[in-house]
């Protein structure tokens, strides 16, 4: 995480705060959630040292984490400028990789979260897709997030649109930006399907088959970092559905979740004890 602050200068330095955390949308999803129910963390990460120390922090979070290890864990640099906007330079490494999950991994589950970047690689595209598949013939909760307008424009958009239409989620999340890309309105939602545009401080839409509501979101005292709010959000809301709440509740849970992180380097609800300046 590259705390800038100010403009980036190209070919030259640039002073910066920089702080080191454990990241992967999903795996922040299952640690954010944790504290709300039980999770469990389904992916592949390196055959490294710090491999094993990220699944140790989720499982110290109260993750039950199931992963593959091979290869060499990924990283990303995020740089956040001074209004919290984060650019994210993703080397996704061995978890770009994911294949042959067992099956029994998602047994006794009542909600299964994908991401897109999960779909972004053919192997991984494939297993996802099964999982869910399979997750959602057993009655489970399931749900998408669009997670990246680069990774949807890679994908296809209409290839995405189509994907979905054909996985059925419970739930589709979407920022803005995403939604605009996919053209999202209200015939995507349908009795199977809700779609759930967040719009950082504007009000978030909830589009089922009962139609549309607009929640304002609460104001925020400080944003230094919008990185894993999306995040924070999407476990907020799943917590709060798997736990029988209306979708109105849950947006407000999920708001509730996602203003902690605002203030803190990356995915985390506290900010770090150490941190680097360059």
């Amino acid at each position: 995480m590259v705390w800038s602050p100010g403009p980036l200068r190209l070919a030259t330095d640039n002073p910066s705060v920089i702080h080191r955390c454990r990241g992967g949308s999903a795996a922040n999803v299952a640690e954010f959630a944790a504290g709300l129910v039980s999770t469990r963390f389904i992916g592949r990460v390196g055959d490294d040292p710090l491999g094993a120390s990220l699944c140790g922090q989720l499982t110290a979070a109260g993750v039950d984490v199931r992963v593959q290890r091979v290869g060499r864990t990924g990283c990303i640099v995020v740089v956040v400028d001074v209004d919290g906007e984060r650019t994210m330079f993703p080397d996704r490494g061995a978890s770009a990789e994911l294949r042959d999950v067992p099956e029994e991994w998602i047994n006794g589950i009542s909600g299964l979260h994908l991401t897109a970047y999960t779909i972004a690689t053919a192997d991984s595209e494939k297993t996802a897709v099964a999982l869910l598949s399979s997750a959602r013939a057993r009655g489970a909760v399931t749900s998408v997030d669009a997670s990246s307008t680069t990774t949807l424009r890679e994908y296809g958009v209409d290839r995405f649109r189509e994907l979905v239409r054909d996985l059925r989620p419970s739930i589709l999340f979407a920022n803005a930006d995403e939604a605009r890309l996919l053209d999202l309105h209200a015939s995507d939602a349908t009795p199977e399907t809700t779609v759930v545009i967040k719009d950082g401080a504007r009000p978030t839409t909830v589009i089922d088959a009962r139609g549309t509501t607009r929640t304002p979101v609460p104001p925020i005292p400080e944003i230094r970092d919008t990185t894993g709010a999306g995040d924070a959000f999407a476990a907020g809301y799943l917590a709060a559905v798997l736990g029988g709440a209306p979708s109105e509740e849950a947006v407000a849970g999920a708001h509730r979740l996602a203003a902690q992180v605002l203030a803190t380097p990356g995915a985390q609800t506290a900010a770090p004890t150490t941190r680097e300046v360059m």
